[in-house]
């Protein structure tokens, strides 16, 4: 089996396969896992929760791209511009392939750090609780995919990387399926820091989520459509199929949760307020040279 095969087929695994045999495990355990969770649904959260996404996902994705230009703007030879979904430079540098991993680094940091902020529950709001949330999912299934498409195209960000140190198949092809591994391993952590709000997670990260996707594409555009729509979809999918599927283990500690009390404004504002600096004065490029 080439490491290509072999990556995929440990890709369908992570993806589909493991998130579907979790789900029917807990279909078999607990055939109404939304039973005994709060009647009423708090439209005003979901809301609330697909804004704080939709500002999540694309702060996480402006430290990516603001990280891998930083390092870029230090070095002698390189002259890298930062726009609201890419970056580019000219010159030349053999340290441009190292360069091309301090997004991901950076990204994974984040979502590291935000989840351990929200583990300390220390919050004061149930927005507050969400962002942290929406901030570590982003940082961390923002970066662990890089690691699977580092693994087999050398073209990618981390495939240049990797490119950097000379790493053969093998020891790509076994990063690759670590990070694979990992997946499932961080939806259930942040899943067991899921904000107790008294909705289930489909109301709560689910479907906000996928509310969030067109709004999403309003901060990636101008761009190739297969940019636009490929990275919000399977940075939304890969870790929320985990956590959906996990839902049922969620039920007991939903079942105690009381209401919350959440404000649009501030979330709307800062979603809105963002957009305008990403269309207005990120889409033109900012120079570092």
């Amino acid at each position: 089996m080439t490491a290509i095969s072999l990556i995929g087929f440990a890709t369908a695994l992570a993806v589909v396969a493991g998130p579907l045999a979790l789900w029917l495990a807990g279909r078999l355990k607990s055939p109404r896992p939304d039973e005994g969770l709060c009647a009423l649904w708090d439209w005003k959260l979901t809301a609330t929760s697909a804004l704080l996404y939709v500002l999540a996902f694309n702060l996480t994705f402006f430290i990516q791209e603001l990280f891998l230009v930083l390092p870029k703007a230090l070095t002698p030879g390189l002259r890298p511009t930062l726009f609201h979904n890419n970056h580019s430079w000219e010159g030349a540098s053999p340290l441009a392939s190292l360069f091309q991993g301090t997004g991901a680094m950076a990204t994974l940091a984040s979502g590291i750090v935000c989840a351990l902020l929200l583990r300390r529950s220390t919050y004061r709001s149930a927005a507050t609780g969400l962002f942290l949330f929406w901030m570590g999912y982003s940082g961390l299934f923002m970066a662990l995919p890089q690691i699977v498409i580092g693994a087999i195209s050398n073209q990618s960000d981390l495939g240049m990387f990797m490119g950097y140190f000379d790493l053969g198949t093998s020891t790509k092809t076994l990063l690759g399926l670590i990070a694979l591994a990992l997946i499932p391993c961080a939806a259930r952590w942040l899943s067991a820091m899921m904000p107790d709000l008294g909705q289930s997670t489909f109301r709560i990260a689910t479907l906000p989520a996928l509310l969030a996707l067109p709004v999403i594409t309003l901060f990636r555009m101008p761009r190739e459509w297969i940019e636009v729509l490929m990275v919000p979809v399977v940075v939304s999918f890969i870790g929320l199929a985990w956590i959906q599927a996990d839902a049922w283990r969620a039920k007991a500690r939903a079942d105690h949760a009381g209401a919350a009390d959440v404000s649009l404004a501030w979330p709307f504002g800062m979603v809105l307020c963002l957009l305008l600096i990403f269309q207005l004065l990120l889409r033109r490029g900012i120079r570092f040279y």
